[in-house]
C-alpha cells in the first residue's frame, strides 16, 4: 500500500519502527505535547501498537522521500463500517521536519487511501481549540467545522473540549460491500 507524492511516501507503521518513532516523540513533544499523547519508550510503543492488531485503527509513518526522515505519523482510527463507513484521524508532526508541508501531503495521501481504497464514507478530526496548526492543517485539507464537543477526550489527565472537523468521500463513490443496500 505505498503510496508516494513527489516529496513524501506514505508507509504502514511496523513494530521496527520503535526506537526512530519514540526518539522523535521525545525530541518533538513541544508541538503536540498538551494535545495528545505518543509513546516515547520501548514499552509504551509496543503496547501502543497493539491498537493497530484488529483492523480497526491503522497506522501510518509519513517519510520524506529525499532523506528518509519520519515527517510524522498518522493514523486512521474506529473504523466503522455498515451504515456509517467512517472513521477518525489523528496526527502528530515530528520536529525535524515540521511545518515543510509534508504533513499536508502525507494527509492528502491517507485520505485518497481512506476513501478510494478502505471506501470510507467519512473522515473526522477532532482537535482541541488551541491547536492552531492542527486547525489550520485540517482547513487546508478542506474538512468542514462541524461544532464545538465539550470534555469530548480524556489527554494529558483531563477531559478536553475539542473541535469537530469532518470530510466525506468526494463523489462519485464506491461504497464498502458492507454498506446495506437499504
Amino acid at each position: 500500500m505505498p503510496k508516494k507524492t513527489t516529496r513524501v511516501e506514505l508507509r504502514p507503521l511496523t513494530l521496527s519502527d520503535q526506537d526512530e518513532f519514540c526518539s522523535l516523540v521525545r525530541a518533538s513533544s513541544a508541538l503536540y505535547g498538551p494535545w495528545m499523547q505518543l509513546p516515547t519508550t520501548a514499552e509504551e510503543f509496543q503496547t501502543w501498537m497493539h491498537r493497530f492488531d484488529d483492523g480497526s485503527n491503522l497506522g501510518f509513518l509519513i517519510r520524506v522521500r529525499e532523506t528518509g526522515a519520519f515527517a510524522g505519523t498518522v493514523n486512521i482510527n474506529s473504523i466503522i463500517r455498515g451504515r456509517y463507513q467512517g472513521a477518525s484521524l489523528g496526527y502528530a508532526a515530528f520536529a525535524p521536519s515540521a511545518g515543510q508541508g509534508y504533513m499536508t501531503e502525507g494527509i492528502s495521501l491517507i485520505l485518497e487511501h481512506a476513501f478510494e481504497e478502505l471506501r470510507l464514507h467519512r473522515l473526522e478530526a477532532s482537535i482541541q481549540p488551541d491547536n492552531k496548526a492542527s486547525l489550520a492543517l485540517v482547513q487546508r485539507l478542506g474538512f468542514r467545522y462541524e461544532g464545538v464537543s465539550p470534555a469530548y477526550l480524556y489527554i494529558g489527565g483531563a477531559w478536553r473540549d475539542h473541535e469537530r472537523w469532518a470530510l466525506n468521500a468526494p463523489t462519485p463513490w464506491t461504497p464498502d460491500p458492507s454498506l446495506p443496500a437499504v
